[in-house]
């Protein structure tokens, strides 16, 4: 056993050693021989830890990533192949079938369309050209689902450096094709900088598909459990597909187990659940007085269980109205109006109301919503009040960048 734990310590190193060399500068052609006398194969697992170590050590994650798809044009001749027997990932509607689907529609695309017009300057269709790349952005959904679905997973294993790095590349693939349909749009570029930039965005997009199919999907297979894949499945609709829609549930064969019992955590004393994810009652409180709102909630019974302490408060409470009937939180000239508004909630008429008043330097908008259970049974009005003068002075854009 030492001896083999030597051997992968060995070829780790090995493997760190080959990208540093990458980043000093050394093109692929130098390293690649070397790399082909020392490794025989390397597994998806070994280069995620190899990218893990790397960071771990000091390297920016902007410098793996900008080594991302050099070092992936080395592995392209020593990835083992990965034949696995039937499985679940092999039938339609498994997350990583549908992946897989998507890829070679994106491929498809790619190959029988973009490339042959390209490589025809004269004869390029900008109509065209401008369509194929309106579905090359489906790819955005591909990507969401990659980073918000299976990359949670990956890090709740300890596998943080792949998702770090591809999501880097996703981004950079994205911005690369919304260069190109803003090229097409403005209708002045010339033809020769468009086809530079869209056979660069092409070939971007093949490279992330071949670090997908003989990186990531081996790895995550290899990782995840069939309930973790069946939340993945369920939560995937909702972002959506790109070039490709699976046409039936997949059913596993094992029966979803508690969500809880996938989140250790979540089946401790003390949590809170909720329809996705679980909380403390300290975390709940500090998150709701964070919130920039005022927030008061009154029963189905027409009390006031509940308001936000936030810091900056819109109108006063005292603790002492918790339990008080809200008819008698409000002075006699208004409460039929209060009243009024609650009838039409609780009966259905209406699931909110909206105010908006002027209060001192303040614009303050008022919202009264219905709060109904899943069966649409009436469980209460939450009241929202906000200063949107702030918002409504908004103007320009600040990006997460900035």
């Amino acid at each position: 056993m030492s001896e083999l734990i030597n051997n992968r310590e060995y070829r780790q190193k090995v493997l760190k050693e080959l990208i540093l060399e990458l980043h000093a500068g050394k093109t692929v052609e130098e390293v690649q021989s070397r790399f082909a006398a020392l490794i025989e194969g390397v597994s998806p697992t070994e280069i995620s830890e190899m990218e893990q170590a790397l960071i771990n050590e000091g390297m920016p994650v902007e410098e793996v990533q900008r080594l991302c798809d050099v070092h992936a044009a080395v592995f392209k001749g020593s990835i083992e192949e990965i034949h696995r027997p039937e499985n679940e990932a092999e039938i339609p509607g498994h997350p990583v079938h549908t992946f897989r689907e998507e890829n070679k529609a994106i491929e498809a695309l790619i190959d029988d369309r973009l490339l042959p017009m390209l490589d025809s300057e004269d004869s390029i269709d900008l109509i065209q050209l401008s369509e194929i790349f309106d579905k090359l952005w489906e790819i955005d959904k591909h990507y969401s689902r990659k980073e918000n679905l299976l990359f949670p997973y990956m890090e709740k294993y300890g596998i943080t450096a792949p998702p770090k790095v591809m999501w880097g590349v996703d981004d950079e693939i994205r911005e690369e094709i919304k260069e190109v349909i803003a090229l097409l749009k403005d209708g002045k570029s010339a033809k020769s900088d468009i086809v530079e930039k869209a056979k660069a965005a092409a070939e971007r997009i093949i490279e992330m598909i071949f670090k997908e199919e003989n990186i990531l999907f081996p790895m995550v297979l290899d990782t995840l459990s069939i309930d973790e894949w069946i939340e993945i499945e369920e939560a995937s609709d909702e972002i959506g597909y790109c070039l490709y829609k699976p046409t039936m549930r997949w059913l596993p064969i094992r029966e979803k187990q508690d969500h809880a019992q996938s989140h250790p955590d979540a089946i401790s004393e003390g949590y809170v659940h909720f329809d996705a994810g679980y909380m403390t009652p300290e975390e709940i409180n500090a998150l709701l007085n964070s919130l920039p709102i005022d927030m008061t909630f009154v029963d189905k019974e027409g009390k006031v269980k509940y308001f936000s302490q936030g810091k900056e408060r819109i109108f006063a409470r005292p603790k002492t109205i918790i339990g008080r009937e809200v008819s008698n939180c409000h002075p006699p000239a208004s409460v039929h109006i209060v009243e009024g508004i609650v009838e039409d909630l609780k009966s259905g008429k209406k699931d909110h109301e909206d105010f908006w008043i002027k209060l001192g330097d303040k614009y303050v908008y008022i919202r009264y919503f219905a709060v109904r259970n899943a069966k649409g049974e009436y469980l209460g009005t939450v009241e929202v009040s906000q200063d949107i003068k702030p918002i409504q002075e908004i103007t320009g854009e600040k990006r997460l960048a900035d």
